[in-house]
């Protein structure tokens, strides 16, 4: 697994951006991805993840009615479209994989991370 996150930028609050998370070795298919975010000065917290099949999408309290997280197993790629940003989403995202099919929020479930991408909402 080789993971590479993409799609972080500046944007204004209340606008949108979507990133994604590309498996370049394409081995992730059976695997639970998750997006987690880490703010400056704050822990790494989970955001969001999705089971091996697409199904049991789970968003952390912050993000919900906000974020969606969905996956394209023909592209190897996890998506997470970030709508109605806020200042306090200012952060430096990562994508991470299990190693089982299903997985939540705990980091400590995930395996391969992913380089991170920022993203930064002005207020």
């Amino acid at each position: 697994v080789q993971l590479q996150a993409s799609g972080g930028g500046f944007v204004q609050a209340g606008g949108s951006l979507r990133l994604s998370c590309v498996d370049s070795r394409r081995t992730f298919n059976n695997n639970a991805v998750g997006w987690f975010r880490q703010a400056p000065g704050k822990e790494r917290e989970f955001v969001a993840s999705i089971s091996w099949n697409g199904g049991q999408p789970s968003l952390a309290d912050p993000v919900k009615g906000r974020f969606t997280i969905s996956r394209d197993k023909s592209k190897s790629t996890v998506y997470l479209q970030m709508n109605s940003l806020k200042p306090e989403d200012t952060a430096v995202y990562y994508c991470a994989s299990a190693l089982s099919s299903y997985s939540g929020p705990n980091s400590a479930s995930y395996r391969y991370w992913g380089k991170g991408t920022l993203v930064t909402v002005s207020s």
